[in-house]
């Protein structure tokens, strides 16, 4: 069982990362909607503004308690995010708060020792928020894809991102409904679930890239293919560790290893992005969103080497 100290840094922490990922993904669905369908843009816009009061929330709540692997991971924000969200604003017209970007670039990391009770209540009611938040957002996802897979609509995100973002959703959820029955995760033992999962995650990236690069892009879009191919791979390595754990630390050295170059990709490719240099349809925050995820998946790696 969790002790209270526990349950507070890992619900405060991962609000910082996944609540800002669920606002995005409702800004992205928002901004690849059609004129015709206003009530999803308000909708979608409803559950970013949401998702930005949770956030918000979480940041006012961390200061000095989230622990430092977190706020130094480049999982909450990155060097890029603050300009990403300006871009982003100008192209779209959607006013995202930098102000919350803002707030998390100054949060402090501090190991706790003692529980305020008061604080633990908050964090608490916050899971039970964000847990409301998340369980409509799904639904929304799956209402949104059924509609196209149906042709009852039509939107300029893939059928497959709208699965892979719902995917990451139910993994915010599940995670949340564990923290807030104060279930101690055994690592060692979920270490290849979260890899199948992360890696699986990392190829669509990947594929996602590619497919929105402009063609002249020729070397981007063989890089995004390769990686793509490599993770696509890993993915299956890693559920195949999952029924022999002989192989499972060999899988996450090469994950770490193929999840660094990624990472390091897409760098450069949201820096191209935001400096006018790259080609593509890739909205900025997409490219800094991605990144997140990459350096998200690495800080975990990390944590699952360290238990082998």
């Amino acid at each position: 069982m969790l002790s209270s100290i526990e349950f507070i840094k890992q619900s405060l922490g991962l609000h910082l990362y996944f609540a800002r990922i669920m606002k995005e993904h409702s800004f992205f669905l928002e901004a690849g909607f059609t004129p015709r369908d206003t009530n999803f843009v308000q909708r979608a816009d409803d559950f970013r503004r949401e998702f930005d009061r949770l956030l918000g929330e979480a940041i006012s709540l961390s200061n000095g308690v989230v622990s430092p692997e977190v706020l130094q991971s480049g999982e909450v924000i990155t060097p890029f995010t603050l300009n990403a969200e300006r871009v982003t604003t100008f192209f779209t017209g959607v006013q995202i708060p930098i102000q919350l970007t803002q707030a998390e670039a100054g949060l402090a990391a501090c190991d706790i020792k003692t529980v305020n009770p008061m604080l633990e209540q908050c964090v608490f009611v916050l899971n039970q928020k964000a847990i409301k938040a998340t369980a409509a957002l799904i639904q929304f996802k799956k209402n949104i894809l059924s509609n196209v897979l149906c042709c009852r609509m039509f939107t300029f995100n893939y059928p497959l991102l709208i699965i892979h973002i719902t995917r990451e959703a139910e993994l915010y959820l599940q995670q949340l409904k564990r923290l807030q029955k104060r279930e101690r995760i055994n690592l060692r033992r979920e270490a290849l679930d979260l890899e199948f999962f992360w890696n699986r995650q990392m190829a669509e990236h990947a594929k996602f890239i590619r497919g929105l690069l402009d063609p002249t892009e020729e070397n981007l879009i063989s890089q995004a293919h390769d990686f793509g191919n490599e993770f696509d791979k890993l993915t299956a390595k890693a559920k195949a560790a999952m029924e022999s754990t002989v192989l499972s630390a060999k899988v996450t050295d090469e994950s770490l290893i193929a999840t660094e170059d990624l990472r390091n990709f897409k760098a450069q490719g949201t820096k191209g992005i935001l400096a006018c240099q790259v080609r593509s349809i890739i909205i900025p925050l997409l490219g800094d969103h991605v990144l997140r995820e990459a350096n998200h998946y690495l800080r975990l790696l990390k944590m699952f080497e360290e238990c082998k």
